[in-house]
């Protein structure tokens, strides 16, 4: 706006002269700088009695504009304005970089733990939440934010949608979610979404907008306390090898690369657990379901994906044979 008002000080000026006293546009437009900027240089030409008067106005009009933008500029400064205008485009310029990373839709109870995960994990990642003193926390944590609405397709494509690897849509309610994954899956076909549901009515919806995985919260909460009751021992050490921070032995999925060591070998004759010390515990052939009990003659093919249990060094070991 203040620039505004100085532009159309400028504009009406040079209009005013060229109407006014009849002089070439240049000579009106150099009049009209030096007399809004109170330089005090000589008039282009002797100005008649209606010129002088002009000029006394444009003097009045264009000192009030330059005050207006001198203000308003030092309140930008002073409140923070310019900092957080040049953090954005920095926020900006590291989002454009991104590939292969992940997006957290919602920064709620459900998507907060999501994002801390991927934290924890150092993967890429960037979140996209609307409240502001959300976006600002996530801003606190180090973390890439879009702070706008991510029922936008406009703020689903400045989270890098389109080179993203998944995307996480934990909103509030199941429209937003529904309406999320629709957007997600038109705008990247072969982005993997994980859709979180309120309802389990509303999960197969959610699979037909384009999720590749639904979760309900409530519903998984209430199998994990049942699982509790009826085999702690397992639930225990599921919660260590999935969520412990120090834990020894963890899970990890591994795709096998064409021409690896593994590849076209069965489980046999690669020797995963004499050469690396982990377990295969589930194969997963592109698009096709997971064997969760592969035997030893179980074949591994490029593109397959491998559920391993074991320690950071020996899935490390996994990792640079597949």
């Amino acid at each position: 706006m203040a620039f505004g008002a100085l532009v159309a000080v400028l504009v009406l000026g040079t209009v005013g002269y060229v109407v006014i006293e009849g002089w070439v546009w240049f000579d009106a437009l150099y009049m009209t700088v030096i007399t809004v900027g109170t330089v005090g240089f000589r008039e282009v030409q002797t100005l008649s009695r209606a010129g002088e008067a002009f000029t006394m106005a444009l003097i009045l009009a264009g000192f009030g504009a330059l005050l207006f933008a001198f203000g308003t500029f030092v309140d930008f400064v002073v409140e923070g304005h310019l900092r957080g205008f040049l953090e954005g485009r920095r926020m900006e310029s590291r989002i454009k970089n991104l590939t292969g990373h992940h997006i957290v839709a919602g920064l709620g109870r459900v998507g907060s733990v999501v994002a801390r995960a991927l934290a924890d994990e150092g993967a890429p990642f960037v979140v996209i939440e609307h409240a502001d003193d959300n976006a600002a926390w996530a801003v606190e944590m180090g973390w890439s934010v879009v702070n706008a609405d991510a029922t936008e397709e406009s703020t689903l494509l400045a989270a890098g949608i389109e080179r993203a690897a998944s995307l996480v849509t934990a909103l509030d309610t199941d429209a937003d979610n529904l309406f999320v994954t629709f957007s997600a899956r038109s705008l990247s076909p072969d982005v993997f979404i994980v859709a979180r549901s309120s309802h389990e009515s509303s999960e197969e919806k959610l699979r037909r907008a384009g999720a590749n995985r639904v979760m309900t919260p409530n519903v998984v909460g209430g199998r994990r306390m049942a699982s509790m009751v009826l085999h702690p021992a397992v639930s225990d050490y599921l919660d260590l090898v999935t969520h412990g921070d120090s834990v020894e032995y963890r899970l990890q999925d591994i795709e096998i690369r064409a021409g690896s060591a593994f590849d076209g070998k069965s489980i046999r004759e690669a020797q995963v657990r004499d050469s690396t010390g982990a377990y295969v515990l589930a194969v997963q052939a592109p698009g096709g379901s997971a064997n969760t009990n592969p035997s030893p003659d179980t074949v591994m093919r490029a593109g397959d994906r491998l559920v391993v249990l074991g320690t950071g060094a020996q899935i490390q070991a996994v990792m640079q044979s597949v």
